[in-house]
């Protein structure tokens, strides 16, 4: 193991290479339509509630917390019902997604305290930065450390304040924004503030730095699928720049990440845009009475849905919401279900969608 110790930003080094500018200007044109294409879903909770649960999945699958997409929308239905810990650890992910949005969009700002905050909604409890050295990185294989971050608590607040005044001071360093979220990526997990939570909290921090400096309108573009595709090139990438400078290639892996994972959110916002087109016509075709815009945004922020969740997007009766659900499922549109003694609906095009996005 090299000795290694960490410095503060800026970086000392030439990051804007000519292959890096040339990536980072295919990244911002990708990344440019699907702010586009994000805007043209008639209500942005849609897209926010789905795809932020996608990426809670595919995030926490990364330090192997896995479940299915049945396991986790059944526990978000009936959370006091449905003990699954990896679904429930998930849905904390993605609650502490949508609160760091919250912060974030209030004023453009991502704070040490944020980071807080979300890493406390992640982890359910108040541990915060760490205060006892120990900490050390391992090769999962052969369980030889591979990197110690920095192990006095006064030098993580330390990093931290610098990486906090890096996000949010432009004149730091004379960035591309792209490549900043590179490098504050990188410097978060190698501080490595808390015990445990570093990698998810840190892939919730490239996606509200881009909705941040308003590259992006909602938190849409996550990274996680890519880095799950290319894990061992992920961790060996971040080990070459703390070994050997190695930024470029660093800076080229998670450009490409943000091209190819735009393209992709892409398709799969224009896949969501035609099911909910088709359902629209049916639905006013074969049920006008019960059509409504909010029944249908209802279909489609909840994949799995149930009786109280219409009653309250629709403000009606709990007879009359399991009257819609009923002829909805009659007319092929859902598919009920029972678990126990409830019942929820499952939106199967769209649940299909999400199971077999291809890559780009």
């Amino acid at each position: 193991m090299t000795t290694f110790t960490l410095k503060s930003l800026p970086v000392d080094a030439e990051l804007e290479t000519k292959a890096v500018l040339r990536k980072t200007a295919s990244a911002h044109r990708y990344l440019a339509e699907l702010k586009g294409m994000a805007a043209t879903i008639p209500n942005e909770s849609i897209l926010i509630s789905t795809l932020t649960l996608q990426e809670a999945k595919d995030s926490s699958e990364i330090e192997n917390i896995i479940t299915t997409h049945d396991d986790l929308y059944k526990s978000t239905l009936f959370a006091d019902f449905i003990k699954n810990p990896a679904a429930k650890e998930v849905g904390h992910y993605a609650a502490a997604l949508q609160k760091g949005f919250a912060l974030v969009r209030e004023n453009r700002l991502l704070t040490v305290n944020h980071i807080l905050e979300i890493h406390k909604e992640l982890e359910q409890n108040d541990a915060g930065i760490r205060k006892l050295p120990g900490t050390e990185l391992k090769n999962e294989q052969t369980g030889a450390t591979v990197y110690t971050p920095p192990q006095d608590q006064n030098e993580i607040i330390r990093l931290l304040t610098n990486l906090e005044q890096f996000i949010n001071d432009d004149d730091m360093a004379d960035l591309d924004p792209l490549v900043k979220m590179a490098v504050i990526h990188y410097q978060f997990e190698s501080i490595h503030p808390f015990y445990d939570g570093n990698g998810r909290t840190g892939r919730i921090i490239n996606i509200l730095y881009l909705v941040a400096k308003d590259l992006l309108d909602i938190p849409v573009l996550y990274l996680s699928r890519y880095i799950i595709r290319n894990k061992t090139e992920y961790y060996h990438l971040l080990q070459a720049v703390r070994e050997q400078d190695a930024w470029e290639d660093w800076l080229l892996y998670m450009l490409h990440g943000v091209e190819t994972t735009a393209r992709q959110t892409i398709w799969i916002i224009q896949s969501i845009k035609n099911i909910m087109m088709e359902y629209k016509h049916r639905i006013r075709s074969e049920l006008p009475k019960i059509y409504s815009q909010d029944l249908l945004n209802n279909l489609f922020r909840h994949p799995y849905t149930k009786i109280a969740y219409l009653q309250n997007d629709l403000q009606v009766s709990r007879l009359t919401a399991t009257k819609y659900l009923d002829q909805l499922t009659e007319h092929g549109l859902l598919r009920k279900s029972k678990i126990g003694r409830y019942n929820y609906f499952i939106n199967e095009p769209l649940m299909e969608l999400f199971q077999n996005i291809p890559e780009r």
